[in-house]
């Protein structure tokens, strides 16, 4: 396959597949009762939770989402978008790699899966030159391996669907595939949590995002640390500003172990209730937590953070070769689309390839990867990817 280029039903499916946010509905699988066909924010919230009450009892509120058109419009609309979007750089690094591959001998010796073409990669930007990172950086040595979710939650991801030592002896069994996989980059063991989550009720905030309790943020922390892990804050901050949030975690990003994450899907900057669209981050977004960051470095005197942007489409992340890159903060972009291989590749392709800025991520669903009876993508999978994902998540 050519890229950016697919027959009907394929072009069908992918446009469908990404009209839904992603995050929380499909963690926990069909294990965990059952994954919907809704996107993250609807599956976010806490099971059980009573309407209106999560933020008040520090546990993601519940909602539910309308439709906002029909099917047949939004896969007609997206699929104009994404053509009109993509056109100009898909030309681009298309003829590049071409151009790569004559110089080299005139034609492929192998066809790429979408994703994986060396040659593609280097057209696009990289490797990326970075600003030499601070002594004890994880990346690029070492490779972060994740469960994620959120411990009010089975639905929302990996973290909350199993008990506490299960749990934690099944991400420790990844971490070792991974390590087995590629000894050159060593697995470290890392519970992202998403601390801050969108929610459909307004709340007492009035800004549609339930935030955690300090005490539940630190029990997780306190588990990353039983396994000589890393812990990840992860906020969807909803209709509020991502300068209104970060400051809460000042204290416990003062840590050398602790690092942040922000969704961009539900970084609601317009208004819109989140789960009825896809949000967006700036780069002028982006650089703001970088900054507060880098500056928590300097003062604490602390190996460099992982900033992990999540990411599935085009305009979740605007401006991306806006992004500052500064030597104490190391920033991954995360493919964050679930769906089939095939469909996975093509996003990791188009929305991270194609648009490089420093280290890149992959998230696997254990549910909704395998619901319509695909495989999960394994460790050998994933490093045919150029680049090679240095992050991986679990959800």
């Amino acid at each position: 396959m050519k890229h950016g280029s697919m027959d009907t039903m394929k072009r069908l499916v992918l446009a469908a597949a990404l009209l839904f946010p992603l995050a929380a509905c499909g963690g926990g699988g069909e294990k965990a009762g059952g994954d919907t066909d809704k996107g993250k924010a609807g599956a976010a919230q806490g099971e059980g939770a009573a309407k209106g009450q999560g933020a008040a009892q520090g546990q993601p509120g519940a909602a539910s989402f309308a439709p906002q058109d029909t099917a047949t419009r939004r896969v007609r609309d997206a699929l104009a978008k994404h053509d009109s979007a993509q056109a100009d750089s898909i030309a681009r690094a298309d003829s590049i790699a071409a151009d790569s591959i004559k110089k080299a001998g005139g034609t492929a010796s192998r066809r790429f899966n979408a994703g994986e073409d060396p040659a593609f990669a280097r057209a696009n930007g990289w490797p990326v030159n970075y600003p030499r990172p601070l002594p004890g950086s994880i990346l690029p040595e070492k490779r972060i391996v994740c469960y994620y979710g959120n411990p009010n939650s089975r639905r929302m991801g990996a973290l909350g669907e199993f008990p506490r030592d299960e749990m934690l002896s099944r991400l420790q069994r990844e971490v070792q595939r991974w390590t087995a996989a590629d000894p050159q980059h060593p697995a470290v063991p890392c519970l992202h949590m998403v601390s801050v989550v969108a929610q459909g009720d307004a709340g007492p905030s009035g800004h549609y995002r339930s935030q955690m309790r300090d005490s539940q943020v630190d029990s997780i922390y306190q588990m990353a640390k039983s396994i000589n892990g890393v812990f990840i804050v992860d906020v969807q901050v909803g209709t509020d500003d991502i300068r209104n949030i970060m400051p809460r975690f000042e204290n416990i990003l003062k840590n050398p172990d602790v690092h942040f994450a922000v969704d961009p899907e539900f970084y609601m900057r317009d208004g819109v209730v989140p789960g009825r669209k896809i949000g967006t981050m700036h780069a002028a977004d982006i650089n703001y937590v970088s900054e507060q960051l880098a500056r928590i470095v300097r003062e604490n005197r602390l190996p460099p953070k992982v900033l992990v942007i999540h990411r599935f489409t085009r305009n979740m992340v605007t401006n991306t070769e806006d992004i500052i890159l500064r030597p104490e903060v190391q920033i991954v972009i995360d493919m964050d689309g679930w769906g089939a291989p095939w469909l996975k590749r093509d996003s990791y392709r188009d929305y991270v390839v194609r648009h490089p800025v420093q280290f890149t991520g992959f998230k696997l669903f254990y549910g909704n990867d395998t619901k319509k009876g695909d495989p999960l993508m394994t460790p050998a999978d994933l490093l045919r990817l150029e680049p090679k994902p240095l992050y991986i998540q679990y959800q």
